[in-house]
């Protein structure tokens, strides 16, 4: 039996900017969604437009103050004091209708995680989220507010488990922020090391702290990392870490920028790498928590030639239907002209190898040894915190 899906769009998710020459391009989600129809993926039956996000969602998991401070300088108000809040920058720029803009974006992610619990469906995307970066009271990296905590916060309010996996090349750190004190949030991230990357943050001892102590994983991974590596450190750590913590729900950060033409970051996977990180996940959904399964977008700065196919291939997964090898002549033409160049005509990458051996021999054993120093360190606190919830 085909699994019931749901593809969360409206056309505003994809019709604001934070600058023309800004490297974050919501009309990525146009592309997708117009990938999906050209190759019959998205029959229209499957496309749910977001509810209203309810009143009181982005004060649940933002300070109100900085709410009101974003509501104004949108406007064109306040904007100092925005200034202060990380907005006005050269990563967060303001725009018109900015807090309107991110407001929908939380809604369509809001309305993904309520058609899964409800029953509704049971996979559900709204590949215009996964702004992970944004903090209680601060806008940081592309992020002014946070669709994945305003999402998690009303499946808490239901009373259920959530498991948050970030595949994103950068730290989830706003996700992990928010619960990290939180024994019924799990977030795992793995992402190029901070060492190398913006936040700076998601090393192996960021563990959780009081009551969620454990149930914080990071897998800080070296620049260049292949498939194979990433492929062996996800399975080292997250069907371990997800079968210890049980969830009752999972939400997927899919962020497309670990791909190797992203430029905004090292790591290098392809797109048959990421379609088994998507296919790994739609399985452990499947054997933990009766299929449920949420997925947004996130990073992507290749913008129209990888985050498409990437996600693509992710609602391919959460449907089951294959995605055909070669794309649309149709959709290429289309796209090409707002990409300004090119686009693939394949739906996953040609072979390519792009590092030495002898430094893929050595990034591979510093990502295997990493996976299983925090394995080593993580498994005794679930070990803890799974006999604590049981008693």
């Amino acid at each position: 039996m085909k699994p019931r899906v749901r593809f969360v769009y409206a056309p505003q998710l994809a019709a604001w900017r934070l600058g023309e020459d800004h490297p974050f391009k919501p009309e990525r989600l146009d592309a997708l969604k117009d990938l999906l129809e050209r190759t019959g993926l998205l029959p229209d039956e499957l496309v749910r437009a977001p509810d209203a996000l309810p009143a009181g969602s982005l004060e649940a998991v933002h300070d109100p103050g900085y709410v009101e401070v974003v509501r104004a300088a949108s406007h064109g108000k306040r904007l100092e004091e925005a200034y202060r809040h990380g907005l006005g920058t050269s990563d967060t720029p303001l725009s018109p209708g900015l807090h309107d803009a991110v407001t929908s974006v939380c809604a369509a992610t809001w309305t993904a995680m309520n058609v899964v619990l409800s029953g509704e469906a049971t996979r559900a995307a709204a590949f215009s989220g996964g702004l992970h970066h944004a903090m209680r009271d601060r806008a940081s990296g592309f992020c002014v507010y946070n669709d994945l905590n305003v999402a998690i916060a009303h499946a808490r309010s239901k009373g259920a488990r959530v498991a948050y996996l970030d595949v994103d090349a950068h730290h989830g750190d706003g996700v992990q922020d928010a619960f990290y004190a939180d024994a019924d949030v799990l977030t795992v991230s793995l992402h190029e090391s901070g060492r190398y990357l913006f936040p700076g943050t998601g090393y192996g001892s960021e563990l959780g702290r009081e009551a969620g102590r454990g149930w914080s994983v990071n897998v800080p991974l070296e620049p260049f990392t292949d498939d194979a590596s990433f492929l062996e450190a996800f399975d080292l750590v997250v069907p371990a870490a997800l079968e210890a913590f049980a969830p009752d729900v999972i939400v997927l950060q899919a962020g497309a920028d670990a791909h190797a033409l992203d430029p905004l970051a090292d790591l290098q996977l392809s797109l048959q790498g990421m379609r088994a990180v998507y296919e790994r996940v739609v399985g452990l959904a499947d054997a933990l928590c009766e299929g449920r399964l949420v997925v947004t977008g996130g990073g992507g700065y290749a913008a129209f030639h990888v985050p498409p196919r990437a996600w693509a291939h992710a609602w391919s997964a959460m449907t089951g239907a294959p995605l055909p090898e070669r794309l649309p002549e149709a959709w290429r033409q289309r796209w090409r002209d707002v990409a300004g160049h090119d686009l693939p005509e394949f739906a996953l990458d040609a072979p390519q190898d792009t590092l030495p051996e002898s430094r893929r021999v050595a990034m591979t054993s510093h990502n295997r040894a990493v996976a299983r120093r925090v394995l080593d360190v993580a498994s005794p606190l679930w070990a803890r915190r799974v006999g604590e919830e049981s008693t």
